[in-house]
């Protein structure tokens, strides 16, 4: 299986995850470039599916394009703009190519995007496309019909703490643990009591028995990036006091750290919940504070005793 997976199930650190940027030319270069930026730092990353409802290179290419330069790939399939031929289709073609982390969401509505008149297509939701996922490992597409070899796949799926209802919020993720999601990548979110109740919720409902919850925090440097995620990005509210603490504290260099330090007291704090398996990283500032923040947190394959060779690591 994959090395999310193995490391998941040893549980003998917390694994660091990523998102890879989106890719809108530049050729297999550009892709190159981003995975050697990424590679030393973290354990698997998100190819992601037109994400916030804009087109980019696909989901597929990047995640075979992150193989070829030693990047495990976690391929994001949406719901939103396939149906459940296509969806098969991109997991079943990706894993011929080595592709076994999937990540299932829904997905933002086209309205989202900067072109609204696209259709919907929504075929299936998410916890659907989970079962389907989890049926070709099984050796089976979602007709019945048999495949002789079935691909190696680790399944997994996002859900958000932060959005109300919240208490639904731990059902929901408990019904994807049953549908064979063995990890939940959560949605960003600035209030810490939140993801200290779901995760709670779901310790109580067994969902962290079977599978790992891995908590996401942003980097960011102004307090305009925070005050636009809090305004325009839908399911993101942001505290006012956490947006003026980081806005009020001084020059530009000021401010930059303040939403530094803001990241890592809720990267520390989601670290210290009893059944987070690790961070998810979103990384908006692409100066070097991704590198910074896991060697702060001491998290990831730099930190890693199999790494480490005569006492250097690997980095």
């Amino acid at each position: 299986m994959s090395r999310l997976s193995d490391l998941l199930a040893s549980g003998a650190r917390p694994v660091v995850t990523a998102e890879f940027p989106s890719i809108d030319g530049g050729g297999l270069a550009a892709v190159e470039r981003a995975a050697d930026e990424l590679r030393p730092f973290v354990d698997a990353v998100n190819a992601t599916d037109n994400p916030a409802a804009h087109a980019h290179a696909s989901n597929t290419s990047i995640a075979i394009g992150m193989l070829q330069f030693g990047l495990e790939p976690i391929m994001q399939v949406v719901c939103r703009d396939k149906n459940r031929l296509a969806m098969q289709a991109d997991i079943m073609g990706a894993s011929l190519f080595g592709v076994e982390n999937v990540a299932c969401l829904t997905g933002d509505d086209v309205t989202a995007g900067d072109e609204p008149e696209a259709r919907r297509v929504f075929d299936l939701d998410s916890t659907q496309l989970i079962k389907v996922a989890s049926g070709l490992a099984e050796g089976h597409y979602l007709s019945g019909r048999a495949i002789k070899e079935p691909p190696a796949l680790f399944v997994g799926a996002v859900e958000n703490p932060f959005a109300p209802p919240l208490d639904y919020r731990v059902l929901r993720a408990k019904k994807k643990a049953e549908a064979g999601a063995r990890f939940l990548q959560l949605q960003i979110g600035y209030y810490p009591e939140r993801p200290e109740a779901f995760v709670r919720g779901c310790v109580e409902q067994g969902v962290t028995q079977t599978t790992a919850l891995i908590p996401t925090v942003v980097l960011t440097k102004t307090a305009r990036a925070l005050t636009f995620m809090n305004d325009s990005v839908p399911g993101i509210s942001i505290p006012a006091e956490m947006i003026e603490r980081v806005a009020g504290a001084g020059d530009k260099d000021a401010v930059a750290e303040a939403s530094y330090q803001l990241t890592l007291e809720l990267s520390q704090h989601a670290l210290s919940l009893p059944g987070v398996s690790g961070i998810h990283l979103t990384d908006f500032r692409h100066d070097g504070s991704l590198e910074r923040l896991v060697r702060d947190l001491g998290i990831g394959p730099a930190f890693d005793p199999v790494a480490t060779v005569a006492g250097t690591t690997a980095v």
